[in-house]
């Protein structure tokens, strides 16, 4: 599979006019999303806490995360955002996609956005 990316707004949820904006790099294989950690300062976010991950190669990062707003496609998604290192590139993970019904298709190797979002049917 080749390289999908998106370009996404992050917004600080107690003052939306505090953003940043990135080209993500979209990763299927991420659970949350990751963005540089001095983006995530000048926008004034802060840690609320701490998780560990394990990586792709099987080793485990404990790393700062906070909630953020994140816009991209033209909607948005509150969620889990990880600080990574300064000027990293970011990432948008699994959550933030589906929590907004976008999935990658394979084929065209671009974003494409689900007829509805999934939810669980109560009976």
């Amino acid at each position: 599979m080749g390289v999908v990316q998106v370009t996404a707004t992050v917004r600080n949820p107690a003052d939306p006019s505090r953003s940043w904006d990135g080209l993500f790099l979209v990763d299927t294989g991420s659970t949350d999303s990751v963005v540089p950690a001095d983006a995530l300062r000048s926008i004034g976010l802060v840690p609320k806490g701490r998780r560990t991950y394990e990586l792709a190669d099987g080793r485990r990062e404990t790393v700062d995360v906070t909630s953020a707003d994140i816009e991209f496609m033209g909607d948005f998604v509150g969620t889990t955002v990880c600080f990574g290192s300064d000027g990293v590139e970011p990432i948008l993970g699994l959550t933030a996609l589906e929590s907004v019904g976008i999935e990658i298709d394979v084929v065209s190797q671009r974003l494409k956005r689900r007829p509805a979002v999934r939810m669980k049917r109560v009976a």
